[in-house]
């Protein structure tokens, strides 16, 4: 554990006591907005899975490829990001708007670290709009019913909803099917769902080792097969290639190894 711990100081309502995903993903990414525990944790995990970096960016570029892809070929000009992060640029609305200038994206996070950083850092193009909204997927209601939500995204419109490597932190006891689920029926006919998720399908025994130092420090970490994820679409119409290992998901260039990042991605559209 990093001995800097105790001269580390919490911004206001950051528990720098409690490991945070947002926090530990932010420190396998090379940034600065972490703390003792979570370093702590990270690296624990970095041992179980050596390659734990190079999935944490291969979930990025998967995000950036998923932007680009629905504003040119799906026309999708609204995003709702659930499990944001502490902002990585390029972020999404960067991407996006970088195509369409117009695109509007909120941001939503249950970190006050990363409300922080986001109101900084997430500054949209004049002409489309970026938004962050402190909330919880386990209450998809009050994301919904947010009143920033409800002024910067028309959902009469298509949207893209992405949920990256934000499922996972939700037990089966949540229900995490039915949080998705009260998501998909509240955006209309030409809206997009994104996800990734790990899984312990293609590297058993390093993935139940990370499991284990993650629920170790009190985190919830929950992996699936492919067929789990598979349910989070619902009925929706799977773009190509289907739900497919991350790296592998209409990559910019072929993967060396595609499972090597131990996580299923997939995007299908409403019909």
């Amino acid at each position: 554990m990093d001995n800097s711990a105790s001269s580390e100081v919490a911004p206001p309502g950051v528990n720098i006591n409690v490991p945070h995903s947002a926090r530990i993903y932010d420190y396998w990414l090379g940034g600065k907005d972490n703390f003792a525990v979570d370093r702590g944790v990270g690296e624990a995990m970095i041992k179980a899975i050596p390659g734990m970096r190079y999935m944490a960016k291969e979930n990025r570029k998967f995000v950036h490829r998923v932007a680009r892809d629905l504003v040119r070929k799906e026309g999708i000009r609204q995003f709702l990001d659930i499990g944001t992060g502490i902002p990585t640029r390029p972020n999404l609305h960067e991407v996006a708007q970088d195509i369409e200038p117009t695109t509007r994206v909120v941001y939503v996070d249950n970190d006050p670290i990363v409300l922080v950083h986001a109101r900084a850092l997430m500054l949209s193009h004049p002409q489309g709009r970026s938004e962050y909204i402190a909330a919880d997927i386990r209450r998809p209601r009050s994301i919904l019913e947010d009143e920033a939500l409800q002024d910067t995204l028309d959902l009469k419109e298509p949207v893209g909803l992405t949920l990256i490597a934000i499922l996972m932190l939700l037990a089966d006891a949540d229900d995490p099917w039915a949080r998705v689920a009260e998501l998909r029926d509240a955006l209309p006919s030409g809206s997009c769902l994104a996800i990734t998720h790990p899984t312990a399908d293609f590297n058993p025994d390093e993935v139940t080792a990370a499991v284990a130092a993650a629920t170790g420090a009190g985190m919830t970490l929950v992996v699936r097969t492919r067929e789990a994820v598979e349910r989070f679409f619902g009925d929706w119409e799977m773009l190509e290639p289907g739900v497919a290992p991350v790296s592998a998901w209409r990559p910019d260039e072929p993967a060396d190894n595609p499972e090597a990042a131990y996580y299923w991605a997939g995007v299908a559209r409403k019909p």
